[in-house]
């Protein structure tokens, strides 16, 4: 009886009510089926996430193996539909990433999932040294994050390996700012002679005795001005030079130094020999370049409204954060001048040193930095003469005001630009003669022995 009632209730419905429960079961009925494929959108894309992040820490590894946690053991197996697990990063977590050709610290920071808060952080901490503004291929980074909000890695610590000697490590100090220290492990310098005759060109010839690109460069820059080696080198000419490497307890730093080199060309010998100031002079202390240093970036003298301080403390973090430059009151657009020779190493606009520009001299004995640029005037790889404009002074980057930094570095240290550090004459003063004349005749003894023996 039951049933006939029904129907016959449903037919006496009007045509309008019966609508508007069918739509309110519909609605129901969809609603349902939304959230259950909502939930099981939201598991398969927690599944890929995790997954996503299993792959990136063992391709981060450069190895195929699996990734391990902080205990050391391996991590947790793929998740499935039917054991979805809440995913959690265990922290602190170390990583190690070797840079390669194309990265830099913006697109490493962006595979990581660290902020650009972080980024620029860091980056301002690495103002006066520019040592993460330019990453080789093949450097080491050792990363220690920490689990953060929305899937975001915070960055404690980052240590970059420069060579095997020296590392640097940025250490997080709050939530926006972080604090740098330099490692550096004992060296040891080794000397190597080399001596050979012309066959062909230079650099081919010195690359058969053993010597690498980077020292054969160094012996062409250092007497550039004395040899034109495309045009006057000949079959027949001989040459010694005297490298000495640096290196640890077990492996070459890839650091090196030129201590003496000589070249017999045309019945002359033109030599060139590394004195304590850093600089090159013939066997009778005269300067091998036409000029000296000039002691200033500019055509005149302005005030100096900072001065070279490597202990300055941070006024936020009381961390040292040397000053490793001087600061010159100039105004935007002043002509900023190479202080010496040299081949321009890097032209670069950096959030907070702005634009700048960096010279090797003396085959890379001397660097040269001139920095919060209004316009940079040259490019890498150009050769520039002592006193040619480069630059124009600015207020880029992180300035309270214009003015022009400009930074000297002796063998890879910063030094007082205005101190007594920088070769500003062109012969050796006549006190520290004997030393330089002993220096010369023991390498010029021991070329005269590989040359014979060879």
């Amino acid at each position: 009886m039951s049933q006939p009632l029904t129907q016959n209730k449903w037919r006496s419905f009007p045509k309008t009510h019966k609508w508007i429960l069918l739509a309110c079961l519909l609605g129901i009925a969809t609603t349902a089926t939304l959230a259950g494929f909502e939930k099981k959108q939201r598991a398969l894309a927690h599944i890929a996430e995790h997954d996503a992040l299993s792959g990136f820490l063992a391709a981060s590894q450069h190895s195929n193996k699996e990734p391990l946690n902080t205990t050391g053991e391996p991590a947790s197996p793929t998740a499935t539909l039917d054991n979805v697990e809440p995913l959690e990063i265990p922290g602190p977590l170390s990583l190690e990433y070797t840079v390669s050709a194309g990265d830099s610290l913006s697109t490493i920071f962006q595979q990581f999932r660290i902020s650009s808060d972080t980024l620029h952080a860091i980056l301002e901490a690495d103002e006066d040294l520019l040592a993460l503004d330019s990453l080789k291929e093949g450097t080491k980074l050792a990363l220690t994050l920490n689990n953060s909000s929305d899937f975001e890695q915070a960055l404690a610590s980052m240590e970059v390996f420069k060579n095997p000697s020296y590392s640097i490590i940025y250490h997080r100090v709050d939530d926006t700012h972080f604090s740098f220290e330099e490692k550096r492990a004992e060296t040891f310098w080794q000397e190597h002679v080399y001596s050979g005759t012309i066959h062909g060109s230079f650099f081919k010839s010195a690359e058969k005795t053993g010597l690498n690109p980077k020292e054969i460069q160094s012996a062409i820059e250092i007497l550039q001005d004395k040899i034109n080696f495309s045009r006057q080198i000949k079959a027949g000419d001989r040459f010694e030079i005297v490298v000495l490497r640096e290196v640890t307890e077990t492996e070459n730093t890839g650091n090196m130094r030129i201590e003496g080199v000589r070249v017999h060309t045309n019945g002359n010998v033109v030599g060139a020999f590394l004195h304590d100031d850093g600089q090159y002079y013939n066997k009778n202390g005269q300067s091998l370049t036409t000029r000296a240093f000039r002691r200033l970036p500019t055509h005149r003298e302005y005030r100096v409204s900072s001065h070279f301080n490597p202990n300055r403390r941070h006024p936020i973090t009381g961390r040292i954060s040397p000053h490793n430059g001087t600061d010159f009151a100039a105004p935007i657009g002043t002509p900023v001048l190479a202080t010496a020779d040299g081949v321009v190493s890097r032209v670069r606009n950096h959030p907070y040193a702005g634009i700048y520009v960096e010279i090797e001299h003396a085959g890379g004995s001397f660097k040269t930095r001139y920095l919060h640029l209004s316009k940079a005037q040259v490019n890498r790889g150009q050769r520039v003469k002592s006193g040619q404009q480069i630059a124009l002074s600015g207020n880029t980057g992180r300035s309270t005001g214009p003015h022009l930094h400009y930074e000297v570095h002796v063998n890879n240290r910063p030094v007082n630009a205005l101190g007594n550090n920088v070769p500003l004459v062109t012969s050796i003063d006549k006190q520290a003669m004997p030393k330089f004349n002993s220096k010369v005749a023991a390498l010029e003894h021991k070329m005269a022995q590989h040359a014979d023996g060879s």
